[in-house]
């Protein structure tokens, strides 16, 4: 614990400059790292004074296989990103949790009532409520704190604002009175509670797993209440690569009913073996029985099902290929998933409005200007948002300059995989 004064000041000289190039891997952002972190502690010193703080971090996180797989009880390969929310913190003697994040008022909660409100749902603070009372649940020392949270992991870009959000208030308490000994795991499933039952929205757990536990992880949802969680050592940026994120801007208005449909599909399929869900029926009973799903839901429910036996298929094929470095294989493979969501699954625009294709055309465009240079595959729930493409760090530049002339400047986030998921920084 340092007091803000001699943080900023060693900040400024570059004292911590290896700690954050180990964090965000990017050494060409260290200067803008540099200069938010300073920021970040000269917003806390205006709410609460100078103070003797502790510095956290969480990263927002990308899917990278298993393109609607998890609620279905498949497997899903996601990775922690060097885009995070960071927590300037001080620890308070009153039960009482003090939280200011960008563009919000003070947020103020005793934890002598953490009980969940209905007027609440939906809102940051349930988010914080649902995180304190998942801890105490589980037997955790909790104690009060006030802090400043600032991110730059986009909302709406799908790289899990609110995941991030979740690990990073789980991280603190962690750091701040149990000596960071709250696993990354348990962590994990303590966001996805407060998510669920607290802000109200009924999410999976990749999310929160891939900000908690860092670097690439693998989790097996065949069994939704203990996934099988593997952590996957891989260092993206040693093999030449970055990580680009484009927002195609396209509206996400509307399209509530097409990403309802998948999973509706999907159970439907399942139900035509007697199953609640895909992850219930092999590959085989899958191909033997196409007819029968056609008759009995309709072909894109029977597409669908094809998508879903093989991308679990991919996502397995592509932990091996990290694990034994076949990191062409693994590009194939990214590219084969990107070919089955189109496809297949055929989440890439909605059947509704064939005349605004955002994502389609980012996908020709990546095809055009990369080649042999990276793949590229629709991102997250599709229809309207974000498309991912590895690309070689070569071609970056170039990659960047062609997708923002189409989708305007900041369209293209380039990013690399971090290691450390929920971490106390300074």
């Amino acid at each position: 614990m340092l007091q803000t004064e001699i943080l900023k000041d060693n900040l400024q000289k570059q004292v911590y400059a290896d700690r954050l190039t180990d964090i965000y891997v990017d050494n060409t952002k260290i200067p803008y790292q540099t200069n938010r972190y300073i920021a970040a502690i000269e917003t806390y010193e205006k709410h609460f004074g100078a103070d003797e703080v502790e510095i956290y971090s969480a990263p927002g996180r990308s899917e990278i296989g298993g393109n609607h797989t998890d609620h279905q009880h498949g497997e899903v390969l996601a990775a922690s990103i060097n885009n995070d929310a960071i927590a300037i913190v001080k620890a308070l003697a009153e039960p009482v949790v003090k939280v200011i994040s960008d563009g919000y008022d003070l947020i103020t909660i005793s934890l002598d009532d953490l009980t969940k409100k209905p007027e609440e749902e939906g809102t940051t603070t349930s988010l914080i409520k649902g995180v304190l009372a998942g801890l105490v649940e589980r037997g955790h020392k909790v104690g009060g704190f006030q802090a400043y949270i600032t991110s730059d992991v986009l909302i709406g870009a799908g790289l899990s604002s609110s995941a991030a959000f979740e690990t990073i208030i789980g991280t603190i308490i962690s750091g701040l009175y149990n000596d960071m000994t709250i696993s990354p795991i348990e962590i994990a499933i303590i966001g996805q509670y407060a998510e669920n039952v607290y802000f109200g929205k009924p999410c999976g757990l990749m999310d929160q797993m891939a900000c908690s536990v860092g670097s690439l992880v693998h989790i097996d949802f065949a069994n939704p209440a203990d996934p099988v969680v593997e952590r996957v050592e891989f260092d993206l940026d040693a093999h030449g690569y970055s990580l680009c994120i484009t927002d195609t801007k396209g509206s996400h208005a509307d399209l509530t009913p097409d990403y309802a449909a998948i999973p509706t599909e999907m159970k439907a399929a399942a139900a035509c073996f007697g199953k609640e869900v895909l992850g219930e029926v092999s590959k085989e009973e899958v191909l033997a029985n196409l007819n029968v799903i056609r008759e009995k839901v309709n072909d894109r429910a029977a597409l669908r099902a094809i998508h879903f036996v093989y991308e679990n298929e991919r996502v397995r094929k592509e932990v091996s290929a990290l694990q034994e470095d076949h990191f062409d294989t693994f590009l194939q493979t990214v590219k084969e998933s990107g070919d089955s969501s189109y496809k297949y699954l055929q989440n890439v625009y909605t059947c509704h409005d064939v005349e605004h294709q955002n994502v389609s055309v980012a996908l020709a465009l990546s095809d055009i200007l990369l080649e042999e240079n990276g793949v590229s595959r629709v991102h997250g729930g599709g229809f309207a948002g974000t498309i991912q493409a590895f690309v070689k760090n070569e071609s970056v530049a170039e990659y960047k300059k062609g997708m923002e002339t189409l989708f305007g400047e900041g369209a293209c986030d380039v990013l690399k995989i971090r290691k450390y998921g929920g971490m106390k920084v300074l």
